[in-house]
């Protein structure tokens, strides 16, 4: 697989407080990366970067090989990458389809259109209904509102939004918390119907069963430093634990997988091309 998105020796201190040293990491197309640790481990702050709305005090990005710089949000979206925050970043008051083309709105073609920015609201309900039904997301009715949506339903729509406008990376924060048994076991299949598509998808949370189920590897943050990288066969609910809580050290990571170093990086031969 080639390397979709890396992150560099990323830094980032507010005065005398480092909030990240020297983070490395890189994500696969189609591959669900975990990101965990406790409180203060520097998983948000990195989450900002990545979406630009932060800047880094030292690292860089880089996206299927090139160096990319994001100086605002727009900036991250234009590159691809895509970001699913808790607040979910919903109108509660607008329908499903209001919702999904949120910023994106189509203008209608005709002259009326044109000169008032009347909406083409057929056009915007049938790519949105087609959207969903290709990630096999159930939304019934996509011109309700999505404040009387079910938590479940909610998140899967800001997930597949962010998913239909981008090709490159999703960042996912706490996708699954304050959800029901069945609703995070819907969420977590929408996840992998979006890495199946080709999709890097970055997953941060707290919920270890979740990450058991869903990541393809997952990096362990602790103090703002990379404790670990876990691959598939030490992809444990113990290791995560243990390195999380500092129970587990670099020493004791005979399994896991080195970090990613600059020599990492795809040749120019093997990069992927432009999103068709």
């Amino acid at each position: 697989m080639s390397v979709r998105l890396a992150v560099r020796d990323m830094s980032k201190h507010y005065g005398g407080i480092e909030a990240l040293r020297g983070v490395s990491l890189q994500v696969d197309a189609g591959e669900v990366l975990g990101l965990v640790g406790d409180n203060g481990a520097g998983k948000s702050t990195l989450l900002k970067i990545l979406a630009g709305v932060i800047a880094p005090t030292a690292g860089e990005i880089l996206i299927d090989g090139e160096p990319a710089q994001f100086a605002n949000p727009a900036a991250a979206q234009a590159a691809g990458v895509a970001t699913v925050y808790q607040d979910l970043a919903l109108a509660g008051q607008r329908d499903v389809v209001a919702n999904f083309f949120m910023g994106r709105e189509v203008i209608s073609r005709g002259w009326l259109g044109r000169r008032t920015g009347w909406l083409d609201t057929k056009v915007m309900s049938e790519h949105t209904v087609s959207e969903l039904a290709r990630l096999r997301t159930r939304i019934p009715d996509v011109h309700a509102a999505s404040m009387d949506l079910s938590g479940g339903q909610r998140q899967a729509l800001a997930i597949a939004r962010a998913a239909a406008w981008t090709s490159r990376v999703l960042l996912l924060d706490e996708p699954t918390s304050a959800l029901g048994v069945e609703q995070q076991h819907q969420v977590l299949d929408l996840i992998r119907r979006v890495r199946d598509d080709g999709i890097a998808v970055l997953f941060i949370s707290h919920q270890m069963p979740d990450v058991l189920a869903v990541c393809d590897r997952a990096v362990v943050l602790r103090l703002g430093c990379v404790a670990s990288t876990l691959g598939a066969g030490q992809l444990t609910a113990d290791n995560l634990v243990g390195y999380i809580t500092g129970a587990k050290t670099a020493a004791d990571d005979t399994g896991a997988e080195a970090e990613p170093g600059p020599d990492t990086r795809p040749s120019p031969d093997t990069r992927p091309g432009p999103d068709a």
